[in-house]
């Protein structure tokens, strides 16, 4: 028996050996940022970083700002990784982005047959421009906001009147 208590055990060193590598494979492993399509999201970062890399750019923006403030905006349906770099290089951040569709509660989907049309309801209901309507009336929409945006009342007077013939 006495030879029992005068070998070393080896149980405690296995145990906090299992528990390094859980740490480690915890800290190795970000969690998942999730963002809707069409809005932005408000995330710190540490102060050294100097590179943002995102790996689908067709998923998610980001624009570092500065103090580490980094704005997220969803782009389209999908998940993509985000990268962030100190100014030597070093990964301090990478993460999977999320990118899910619209989280409102005001969001009514319209199907004409294979036709899909998105319409925000708060509190009566316009058509709202959504990834995944049909075509027609996604361009139709874009080309009535592109033409409101370019074609806005500026200062001045407006735009000259056509030409009479």
């Amino acid at each position: 028996m006495s030879a029992a208590f005068g070998r070393p055990c080896r149980l405690p060193m296995v145990v906090a050996g299992v528990m390094l590598t859980i740490l480690l494979a915890g800290a190795a492993s970000a969690e998942t940022v999730s963002v809707s399509v069409d809005e932005a999201r408000i995330m710190k970062l540490p102060e050294n970083v100097a590179t943002i890399v995102i790996g689908n750019p067709l998923i998610a923006d980001a624009t570092l700002q500065g103090g580490g403030v980094l704005v997220l905006t969803g782009k389209g349906f999908g998940s993509t990784n985000l990268l962030a770099l100190n100014r030597s290089g070093k990964i301090v951040l990478d993460t999977t982005v999320q990118v899910t569709g619209p989280a409102s509660t005001d969001l009514v989907v319209v199907y004409k047959g294979v036709e899909r049309e998105s319409y925000s309801c708060a509190p009566e209901c316009e058509k709202r421009l959504t990834l995944g309507d049909s075509m027609t009336y996604f361009g139709n929409i874009l080309g009535q906001s592109g033409a409101r945006i370019g074609g806005g009342g500026g200062s001045g007077g407006g735009g000259a009147a056509p030409a009479a013939r």
